[in-house]
């Protein structure tokens, strides 16, 4: 597997230390977009630095050890880390078990050490919460931001603007903007063929 030494920049919370732990840990990216549903980036991504302060750790061993519930209540302090806390508790929990049990707690095994972009893909399908989107999401910002590029990345990343591409707070507000056209796009033409 192929990496650059580059200056990882991940802006998309608009609060430095928890863009720096998004950098920094890849345990704290992969939580971050595994919240990233139904809130805005800034939220979503900033929720593990939130879990990180209330917990005292981010810890993938810890947290799927943690008593549910007890994990519920840390999700739910005001403010809420989500804006479904239960329902988001539950995955990060159970994300964090895949990753203690297949990559021994470190979410970094998830591509070092894989030996093409396709395993990478597969390897990141089958996370909890992780759909063909999300999936397509990290293997834009694995090359891009944090200069992994296992074999056959190239053709693994999306064609289309991702957060991949966000490497300021401006191009985040660029990026919300597209995604709002595209989804507003998409609802139109589903709508369109509703009424034939």
């Amino acid at each position: 597997m192929a990496t650059t030494a580059t200056k990882v920049s991940l802006p998309y919370t608009g609060d430095p230390a928890a863009d720096q732990l998004l950098a920094e840990d890849p345990l704290a990216l992969v939580i971050g977009l595994a919240l990233d549903q139904q809130v805005p980036v800034q939220k979503a991504f900033r929720g593990p630095y939130d879990l990180r302060q209330r917990l005292g750790h981010l810890d993938a061993g810890r947290i799927a050890r943690m008593d549910a519930a007890k994990l519920e209540t840390v999700f739910q302090q005001r403010p809420a880390i989500h804006r479904f806390p239960a329902a988001m508790a539950r995955r990060v929990q159970e994300l964090c078990a895949v990753i203690v049990r297949e990559y021994q707690g470190d979410a970094r095994r998830i591509w070092e050490g894989a030996p093409d972009a396709a395993t990478v893909a597969k390897r990141l399908a089958a996370l909890p919460g992780f759909g063909e989107m999300k999936v397509r999401t990290m293997m834009a910002i694995l090359p891009k931001r944090l200069g992994v590029r296992p074999r056959g990345w190239e053709a693994l990343v999306p064609r289309h603007p991702t957060l991949g591409d966000v490497d300021t707070p401006a191009a985040l507000a660029n990026y919300q903007q597209q995604k709002r056209l595209h989804k507003a796009a998409v609802r139109a033409a589903e709508a369109k063929k509703k009424t034939r």
